[in-house]
């Protein structure tokens, strides 16, 4: 609730009550065709998602039919900011949580969820329901182990679409006075679409609703022809399917686009640039998928879509551009050598390196920084030593007398290094692995940067 002298929100009594009641903005600098485009931002909720509101919802039915009881378990099965949410509402009333999540999740969302206390078990993201190591599959079975422990099931919990029924949904409408023409959402439990669909269906009849689904989901296939087949992969979290949800409406769909993880990234980032919004990349993919239909319009509409989360859990993959190059979504020059391989160049600042004359304090200071056990040893741009950990500690522990971590790292670097000059083949790597090396890549004298078996194997991804 507002003060009604200040306009202010009041005083929160918890972060639950800070959960819904989300703004809105209008997108002014991005090409919406004939059509004004609305931004939800869910990714103000105290968790920095939409599926805070679900999370609240189960545990507060939960509660009230007496399924979760003073001190429970729940268990739950989520790419990431379900967990959040129920992090959120379970640590402030006094319920452990144990997460099963696939292992494509966001470094960040693992690191804030057991910065919680949570306890999170990844489990593979290549495999289907039915699988024993589904992530699903695992979450329910790991349930019925615990005695007590509820499953909070987002995708069959009648409690999910109707957070967004009785929330997201009225909100929505009193913050467009009425008028909506469509609404862009995603699925993933497809509470949002069953929710906010079944909500426009009774009170704003011409509202459609539209999918915004990731290239390799099944789900946009299912609303054009009624069938699917066999699910592909995709980076976007949170979103696209290889079934259908129980919780998903999906006769409510009126149009779907198929977004790729490169179209859901880049938009993603555009709205940072253009809107100011940081956003996660399922949000990428329903505003790419948004301002398609906004651009496919002969008349003008007011379209709605959703900022799912805070891009701020992704700061280490879709905003970073050595991700980005990693998953073949810079659009760098491709020359057919082991230039393309490098995903962290020298010459951009990719790579951690250190000079002859710093010392081995510095050096130590950035392996620990980087987490790495070695850095390549440059001198205006040129190769000329390796350094890692065994050169570091025989250096220091020359005796009482040496002057230790003041050692230059010219005087412990290995000078005799293996390298591989940039215009030869891929099928040089595995000699240098074999050596349990990484590959050490030079254009002449000039250091490009390193290679590892990761970085062949991504390569090789890519190339398939």
């Amino acid at each position: 609730m507002n003060d009604p002298k200040s306009g202010l929100p009041s005083i929160a009594g918890s972060a639950l009550d800070l959960i819904g009641r989300t703004p809105m903005m209008e997108v002014k600098n991005l090409d919406t065709g004939p059509c004004r485009l609305f931004l939800k931002l869910e990714n103000q909720n105290p968790g920095g998602s939409i599926k805070d509101r679900v999370a609240r919802a189960m545990i507060e039915a939960a509660e009230a039919d007496g399924r979760l009881k003073p001190g429970g378990t729940i268990i739950e099965a989520t790419a990431g900011n379900t967990g959040l949410g129920l992090a959120q509402v379970a640590s402030l009333k006094g319920y452990k949580l144990i997460l099963i999540v696939p292992d494509k999740m966001a470094r960040e969302k693992i690191l804030h969820l057991r910065a919680m206390g949570v306890d999170v078990r990844l489990t593979r993201s290549d495999v289907g329901k039915g699988h024993p190591e589904y992530y699903q599959d695992m979450a329910q079975s790991l349930a019925q182990s615990i005695p007590g422990a509820l499953y909070a099931n987002q995708f069959e919990n009648p409690a999910n679409p109707l957070a967004h029924e009785t929330g997201t949904g009225p909100e929505i409408l009193a913050q467009m006075d009425g008028d909506i023409d469509a609404i862009v959402v995603g699925v993933g439990s497809g509470g949002t679409l069953t929710g906010v669909g079944r909500y426009m269906k009774a009170h704003s009849p011409k509202t459609q609703m539209v999918l915004a689904d990731p290239e390799g989901s099944i789900l946009r296939d299912y609303v054009e022809t009624g069938t699917f087949g066999e699910a592909g992969s995709w980076i976007v979290e949170g979103i696209g399917e290889d079934f259908i949800p129980d919780n998903a409406q999906m006769d409510l769909v009126s149009k779907a686009y198929s977004i790729s993880d490169r179209e859901s990234v880049d938009t993603a980032r555009l709205l940072l640039k253009k809107e100011g919004i940081l956003a996660g990349s399922s949000s990428g993919c329903l505003l790419a998928a948004a301002l398609k239909y906004c651009r496919e319009q002969t008349e003008p509409k007011r379209v709605v879509t959703l900022v799912c989360d805070t891009g701020s859990k992704y700061l280490t993959k879709m905003f970073n551009d050595f991700w980005l190059a990693a998953h073949g979504f810079d659009g760098r020059e491709l020359h057919g050598d082991l230039r393309d391989l490098i995903a962290k160049r020298y010459a951009d600042g990719g790579v951690i390196a250190i000079g002859p004359d710093d010392t081995l304090l510095t050096a130590y200071n950035r392996m620990r920084s980087s987490d790495i056990s070695q850095l390549p040893v440059v001198d205006h741009g040129k190769l000329v030593g390796i350094l890692d950990e065994s050169d570091v500690l025989a250096a220091v522990e020359a005796g009482d007398e040496a002057p230790r971590f003041k050692t230059l790292v010219g005087a412990a670097m290995t000078k005799a290094v293996n390298t591989l000059q940039a215009q030869q083949s891929v099928d040089d790597l595995p000699d240098v692995f074999d050596r349990d090396e990484v590959a050490l890549v030079v254009d002449g004298e000039e250091f490009l940067g390193v290679i590892t078996r990761v970085d062949l194997i991504n390569h090789l991804r890519l190339s398939a």
